[in-house]
């Protein structure tokens, strides 16, 4: 195996690992409710990183075309994008306990065999590879597991302390599909709940967009990027807000509280809440904001009197 190879490998190894973990991490914190969710993002990721190891193990094979002998070619044939899926795919059964080790062993060795009529010395070179390339990515994954079990359960520290926060406010928190329109259908059912308006997700951006977009000067500091020292465009981001699921955050909740005039808070997990426009007329919007408890990320739910 060449040096390319070897380096190339070592690389998919890795982003195995963090893939790895990061799925591990998302799958332990999720809850009843966005479980379908979490694992549906889960897959995709892996689908990516499997579609992206295929490319990348193609393109080098075409590098390397030229200029290998037989031997060589031999450890094409098990270097191949497609035996490498099949690996992947086979430990994706075996940690979902589809099909148990020593199924997933053999079928392994199996798809070391290329169709056709070989000789024996090249299965068995093959069979020692793919052996030896199974029996790493098995470690690498243990190793990730083991990681991720080990780390500090960041989520349930902050759920329990959020619990115990909305227990003692007689709050309940209400779950808002975590899609990136959280934060807008959060507000969305606080102004149904508190004052009896009943605003679409897609409105209530278009109406903060245009909020943000005619008080230019009040908002545009909120886009200085501190690590380049520059300044983002405006015009950019209130097209995102108004065009995509671009998450909202500290801009579109002051922008909304000032274009419905009502007080915002937004609880959170160890620090003060935070309040916004509480000069506002009518009843308080109350939201609370999670870290870490969402595998997929930050994430606005709506907070309704118990």
């Amino acid at each position: 195996m060449s040096e390319l190879e070897e380096s190339l490998l070592a690389k998919h190894r890795k982003e195995l690992k963090d893939l790895q973990a990061t799925v591990t991490g998302m799958k332990k914190q999720a809850n009843k409710k966005n479980r379908k969710q979490v694992n549906k993002k889960c897959q995709e990721l892996e689908d990516n990183l499997k579609s992206k190891h295929q490319q990348e193990l193609k393109d080098l094979k075409k590098e390397l075309g030229g200029e290998e002998d037989d031997e060589e070619e031999n450890d094409d044939d098990e270097f191949s994008p497609e035996k490498l899926l099949q690996q992947l795919e086979l430990e994706k059964k075996e940690e979902e306990g589809e099909i148990d080790a020593e199924s997933v062993k053999k079928q392994k060795e199996e798809a070391a065999m290329a169709p056709g009529d070989q000789k024996k010395k090249k299965r068995n070179r093959q069979k020692e590879r793919l052996a030896k390339r199974a029996a790493e990515q098995d470690k690498i994954r243990e190793e990730a597991q083991s990681e991720a079990m080990n780390q500090v359960d960041y989520g349930a520290i902050e759920k329990q302390s959020l619990d115990q926060l909305c227990e003692k406010m007689k709050l309940v928190q209400y779950d808002i599909l975590p899609d990136g329109n959280c934060l807008f259908a959060s507000i969305g059912d606080q102004l149904k709940m508190r004052h009896g308006i009943e605003v679409e997700v897609k409105e209530l951006r278009r109406r903060a967009a245009d909020y943000i977009k005619k008080h230019e000067s009040q908002f545009q500091p909120f886009l200085f990027d501190e690590e380049t020292l520059t300044m983002g465009n405006l015009d950019e981001y209130v097209e995102k807000i108004k065009n995509t699921s671009e998450w909202g955050g500290d801009m579109e909740i002051l922008a909304l509280s000032k274009e419905f005039d009502v007080p915002i808070s937004v609880l959170m997990s160890g620090r003060a809440a935070h309040h916004v426009n509480e000069d506002g007329s009518g009843s308080e919007l109350k939201l609370v904001y999670y870290k870490h408890v969402y595998g997929l990320g930050e994430h606005y739910n709506s907070l309704r009197d118990a």
